[in-house]
């Protein structure tokens, strides 16, 4: 096998100079006309977050004048990019704030030997070699960076919209170099690209597919998942009916379940679908559509026999999600091939879909409670786009009957936007609120969930219903509810005041086997769950508070040492204030304690956290954007955020900006802190960053928020 080779030490030697070296000095000689190019990064730009205060702090330093454009790369961009020798190995993501076009122009072209590509007002500058190609357009096998950019644009899908991503042919000559960079025992690592590519235009010859097999095992023995290329090896392996393809899916394991459903057979039926039974939420979508390949083309009659299984064989709660999921994304690609719609009208398509499977009584109840926690974030939509059609609101009562109109209803040949029964969708909306109280109540988030996902609900429970209370206290109950849902539930019930006796009895079992784990939530808006068990023991003077105490006084675990702080908000004194205090002033990493403080002086003197935070602002040897932060988390104390920085993501963050800009009592500062928050916002600047992405009403409104709000 031809190896590409790396280019690196000679360039670096012909140039004197590393790319790095290169790129920076390039780097330094970039400012003016109102852009600035911050210094290169250290470990401490790791975020696009970091890159913004320190682009704040600079212009501050400085006293520049505003409006300043600014770029900037971080942490993780660096390490993607260079080497230890500083050698380029793949584009350098230039990120930027300001006017899109004065940063454009004040990057220019990039430094000899590199371009500068413009990933638009959305997304970031890419720098990269300029590399050269031969007459039909093919890299010289030695380049390795021309080689990695013509298998990113091979790699490029022609559609993202679609599982599995479709990829365009590839030219003679195209797959002809491919197959000469597999010719030969195979270097596994330097085969990978080449492989990949080939096998997603289902392009590996028997004997590539061998070679390669056989350098897996040997590379990898036991680990096989580890090799980024076992994907399409085993794809290929199905495709050539190969017997190995079946060790191979037993020694991977759930994970390998999405390629036997690209290669249907009974086989491997029967194999993903024990996967499934066993509550892998992700075999459920391959399950699905190996039992439409095979058996039952309908996906909504498909879906039913397979919840019916799930429910016969006790499946955990997160495999029938899966289903849930699984059968939107099949009903969505159907209509999207007889339609031929692109990506952005499915994504409305699938909102108009939860919110009739909300009601379809062809399905269990189980299947229309999570469309009709689905349909929640989409209601908005599908009713601006009906009125936007046209139609007109129903006059009388919603419509009740149970099943709703047929949904190619909707289809149209159209690229653009799908032309909807506008009085359809709207009669879907009436049935849909009219049974959504009774489906969602008493229900609650998938608890094992992506952090993230349930950060983005965290703003429906600032206020809480009965039947959010038994939910949160049956999951709480729950020996099987893990600590990123134990955090979310006895969160959300200490900070309303409703955690009990019962809550910590319920938990102390749990204490030292589940709760003391270490579980990061720097990045949530709860706590650790043993902090939060631990503050409300001490406030119910409970019997076991002085153990929990007494623990987290001990040497070990050496995790809990930086959260102890946090449990001083339980029965708080003068003693705790003063320790916390002195934490705060000592420029420690913070994890929660300046919004422990604020909330514990808060309980202590009676009065708003809002206004002991104001109190702060500018005031010596406290973190600024550490204030800003807590400005904004207690503008409710019944729900404070805990997240470690704003999320210009949120929208929960998005009204807290507007409460403190909007609040009579604080500061002009505090109140200035708010509308610069709002006016950062992404549901401002990037509405359509934002999950779900805001409608137009909402976004106008924004944008009228901020037109009152503009500075004078």
């Amino acid at each position: 096998m031809n190896d590409p080779g790396s280019t690196s030490a000679g360039s670096r030697t012909r140039r004197g100079r590393s790319d790095l070296a290169v790129i920076s000095a390039w780097w330094r000689e970039l400012g003016g006309d109102g852009f600035v190019a911050l210094p290169p990064p250290g470990r401490g730009r790791y975020t696009q977050s970091d890159g913004h205060e320190d682009a704040a702090e600079w212009v501050a330093q400085r006293g520049l004048a505003a409006p300043v454009s600014f770029a900037y790369w971080h942490w993780q961009s660096h390490g993607r990019a260079f080497d230890r020798s500083g050698a380029l190995r793949g584009e350098l993501l230039l990120h930027w704030g300001g006017d899109h076009a004065v940063v454009a122009a004040g990057l220019g072209e990039g430094p000899a030997g590199f371009r500068v590509a413009d990933g638009g007002p959305q997304g970031a500058f890419q720098l990269d070699r300029i590399t050269r190609r031969d007459d039909t357009g093919l890299p010289d096998p030695s380049d390795r960076a021309g080689v990695r950019q013509f298998l990113a644009a091979l790699d490029e899908p022609v559609d993202r919209g679609v599982s599995p991503c479709r990829y365009r042919p590839l030219s003679p000559v195209e797959a002809a170099w491919l197959h000469e960079r597999l010719d030969g025992p195979p270097d596994l690592a330097a085969a990978t690209p080449f492989a990949v590519s080939l096998e997603r235009r289902d392009g590996l010859t028997p004997e590539e597919t061998d070679r390669l097999l056989r350098a897996w095992r040997e590379e990898y023995g036991g680990q096989l998942q580890k090799w980024t290329g076992w994907r399409e090896l085993l794809h290929a392996l199905l495709r050539h009916e190969r017997e190995e393809a079946w060790e191979v899916v037993a020694a991977l394991g759930p994970p390998a379940a999405g390629v036997p459903a690209l290669v249907p057979s009974e086989r491997g039926l029967r194999t993903v679908r024990a996967f499934a039974l066993a509550g892998d939420r992700g075999a459920v979508s391959a399950w699905l559509s190996l039992h439409r390949s095979l058996h039952e083309p309908d996906a909504v009659r498909a879906a039913v026999a397979l919840a019916a299984e799930l429910d016969a064989h006790d499946a955990p709660e997160s495999a029938l999600r899966g289903l849930y999921g699984a059968l939107a994304g099949a009903v969505t690609a159907d209509w999207r091939r007889e339609t031929g719609v692109g990506a952005l009208a499915a994504r409305s398509y699938t909102g108009l879909l939860a919110v009739r499977f909300a009601t379809d009584e062809r399905l269990p109840r189980p299947l229309r409670v999570l469309a009709a926690d689905t349909a929640r974030d989409h209601v908005d939509h599908v009713r601006e786009a009906a009125l936007r059609a046209g139609a007109t609101p129903p006059a009388g009562p919603a419509a009740t009957t149970s099943t709703p109109p047929a949904l190619a209803g909707t289809s149209t040949a159209s690229t653009t936007a799908p032309v909807i029964d506008a009085a359809e969708a709207l009669a879907a909306l009436g049935r849909y609120e009219a049974a959504r109280d009774g489906l969602l109540s008493g229900t609650g988030p998938d608890l094992t969930a992506y952090e993230g996902s349930l950060c983005r609900v965290w703003h429906r429970y600032r206020t809480l219903t009965e039947g959010d209370v038994r939910w949160l206290r049956e999951r709480i109950a729950d020996p099987r509810t893990g600590l990123q849902g134990l955090g979310f539930c006895l969160e959300l019930l200490h900070s309303h005041g409703l955690a009990g006796p019962a809550e910590v009895d319920a938990l102390l079992p749990r204490r030292m086997k589940d709760l003391a784990k270490k579980y990061r939530t720097t990045y949530t808006e709860w706590r650790h769950p043993l902090v939060t068990l631990t503050c409300l023991a001490l406030d119910l003077g409970h019997p076991a508070a002085e153990k929990l105490v007494s623990w987290w006084d001990g040497p070990r675990p050496v995790w809990k040492n930086e959260l102890r702080l946090l449990t001083h908000l339980g029965a708080p004194d003068e003693a705790k204030a003063a320790a916390l205090w002195e934490c705060v002033t000592s420029r420690a990493h913070d994890v929660g304690r300046l919004m422990t403080w604020v909330l514990l002086r808060a309980r202590l003197d009676g009065e708003h956290p809002l206004l002991v935070a104001d109190r702060l602002l500018g005031a010596p040897g406290v973190r600024q954007d550490h204030v800003r932060q807590v400005l904004l988390g207690v503008a409710d104390p019944a729900q404070p955020l805990w997240h470690y920085a704003v999320d210009l993501r949120s929208r929960g963050w998005w009204q807290r900006a507007l409460e403190v800009a909007e609040h009579p009592g604080l500061s002009p500062e505090a109140r200035a802190l708010g509308v610069r928050t709002a006016r950062e916002h992404h549901l401002v600047r990037h509405p359509d960053q934002l999950s779900p992405v805001p409608t137009e009403a909402e976004h106008s409104a924004a944008l009228e928020w901020i037109g009152r709000h503009a500075e004078g």
